[in-house]
């Protein structure tokens, strides 16, 4: 049988260098070949001996028992007996718990940094405060509303020239962006009339996209829409966070 080369390393233990030994022989854990990985144990401790490598009583105390299985094995066994307890079965055991955690250990090793930079809290509990809002006005006739100024604009503005550029190709236009927009107006001027807001849009996706923004504001009751008699159009105020 070819003998084995040994490349010696740190070992965490006399498990350790059992699961190597085992391992090189490519031998299973539940039948491990008990005179074979005794005498390689032991040529492994000679070589650590030889290289002044400090032996621990861990290493000497697995030495001891793997001497008495080894005598165990030799022990000629009746014909008549019942089967006995394989003398192997302990270390089999053990051998299978440490490379549990020998598996364990090297997954966690693995993941260490995997989250090491990650914090979590816990979430608050916050109440969001409903604003008040006086105005009596339905869906439809903000709609109504938005549809006239749709209108208005579409008359007096000519076909831009986006139209032309491609029959698939269409403008995009963000309501988020449409969002900050009227809130930036709103915390500049206090109010604005419904009307002004659409100013200077020349575009239906544009328009569209302003009136989603606005309705979107009403609904978390950022802004309100009031009737100004006066000036018989619809006056949007910013609510101001107290």
């Amino acid at each position: 049988m070819e003998k084995l080369q040994f490349k010696l390393e740190v070992f965490e233990g006399p498990l350790d260098l059992l699961l190597q030994l085992i391992s090189k022989n490519k031998v299973s854990i539940y039948n491990i070949p008990i005179l074979q990985i005794t005498d390689q144990y032991f040529e492994v401790l000679a070589q650590m001996k030889e290289m002044d490598l400090e032996v621990s009583s861990e290493f000497l105390v697995m030495a001891a028992q793997l001497v008495y299985i080894k005598s165990r094995m030799l022990l000629p066994t009746e014909k008549d007996a019942e089967e006995a307890e394989d003398p192997r079965a302990d270390l089999a055991q053990r051998l299978l718990e440490y490379q549990r955690y020998k598996l364990a250990s090297e997954y966690l090793k693995e993941h260490e940094f995997t989250s090491r930079y990650m914090f979590f809290k816990e979430p608050d509990n916050i109440t969001p405060k409903t604003m008040p809002y006086e105005g009596n006005y339905s869906m439809d006739e903000l709609i109504a509303a938005f549809n006239d100024i749709l209108e208005r604009t579409q008359r007096r503005v000519p076909p831009p020239k986006k139209t032309f550029e491609g029959i698939v190709k269409r403008e995009v236009v963000s309501v988020r962006d449409k969002e900050a927009y009227i809130v930036e107006l709103l915390e500049k001027h206090g109010s604005v009339m419904f009307v002004d807001i659409f100013s200077g849009m020349t575009t239906k996706p544009e328009l569209v996209a302003t009136f989603l923004a606005l309705l979107e504001l009403i609904r978390s009751s950022r802004i309100s829409a009031n009737y100004d008699k006066a000036k018989k159009d619809l006056v949007v105020m910013w609510h101001k966070a107290e």
